[in-house]
């Protein structure tokens, strides 16, 4: 199976991936149909939708089927139909930043930071928990930069531009209270009770040894790869740095997860140097996240 993943992805492969995920995500709904539900649904299909074209914008793939295919895996396993609305607009609203920042004309990237400051501003006011994001834009600004102060004013310019006009509305509106869950900054707690998580030890445990193979051979890689593995790397530390302090047993938070760890999962089972390793691996990666998806259906404990 790895040989015919490892295979090169042609223009006609991303749509079928899409058209798979589009079932997928009818499917989950189904049964639960209502209007939040459709439009979380929606904008849920949409950001990951985005997310596959983030794949040839960030140029870490070969071309290969292998990470779309992981990827369609671990939105399968971790989508629970009912999707929160605003990890749907986390989503949606990742998918866009990445292609912005990971465009390969120059001009267009630095003039996108005001644009990238609103989505993460509108992102903040759909889920407050997702501020890491913004940590991230700012250091990919300083280590992608020649003018920093410039581009990060741009960027604050451009969340202050959202955030002026949600207070402006909000203020016509009657609406003068300030909800407490929009400054997440409090009661850190690391939930218990997360049996739950062990079916994914095997995808943990690969993700830890694909970051330590990386750094280990950090300088035999070519400056493109290391920028842009390094690039993918601190998006995934601010989504986990999320995750950790707030998913508690919301599992569907591990979606801000599953475009990195794609990514990272297939480089790491391509450079294994045995075929039988990397059929084991691609093996181990999807059983465990089909077990997990059983899990949440039925106790396995």
């Amino acid at each position: 199976m790895f040989r015919l993943l490892s295979k090169e992805s042609n223009i006609f492969s991303v749509p079928v991936y899409i058209g798979i995920l589009l079932l997928i995500v009818i499917s989950f709904n189904l049964l639960e149909f209502n209007t939040l539900g459709l439009i979380s649904a929606i904008i849920t299909f949409g950001g990951v939708s985005l997310g596959y074209f983030c794949f040839n914008a960030i140029a870490l793939n070969y071309h290969t089927h292998l990470p779309l295919f992981l990827y369609t895996i671990f939105i399968f396993a971790l989508y629970p139909g009912d999707l929160d609305i605003g990890i749907a607009v986390s989503l949606f609203t990742n998918s866009i930043i990445l292609l912005l920042l990971t465009n390969d004309d120059r001009s267009i990237r630095n003039s996108s930071y005001i644009l990238v400051g609103a989505i993460l501003a509108l992102n903040f006011i759909f889920l407050p928990t997702t501020w890491p994001m913004s940590i991230f834009v700012i250091f990919h600004i300083i280590g992608t930069s020649d003018h920093i102060r410039l581009h990060i004013f741009r960027l604050f310019f451009g969340m202050s531009l959202v955030a002026l006009t949600y207070f402006g509305i909000a203020y016509f509106l009657g609406m003068n209270s300030w909800n407490p869950a929009y400054f997440p900054f409090h009661e850190f707690k690391i939930q218990p009770h997360l049996d739950h998580l062990l079916w994914l030890s095997p995808v943990a445990l690969f993700l830890i040894y694909s970051v330590w193979d990386h750094f280990m051979n950090f300088n035999k890689k070519s400056p493109t790869s290391r920028f842009k593995y390094t690039f993918i790397l601190v998006f995934a530390l601010a989504q986990l740095i999320t995750i950790i302090l707030y998913m508690g047993k919301t599992f569907e938070y591990l979606l801000l997860l599953a475009l990195p760890s794609s990514i990272i999962i297939s480089r790491m089972l391509r450079f294994f140097k045995k075929y039988w390793l990397q059929e084991l691996g691609l093996w181990l990666v999807i059983i465990s996240l089909l077990i997990f998806k059983l899990s949440s259906y039925f106790n396995f404990f």
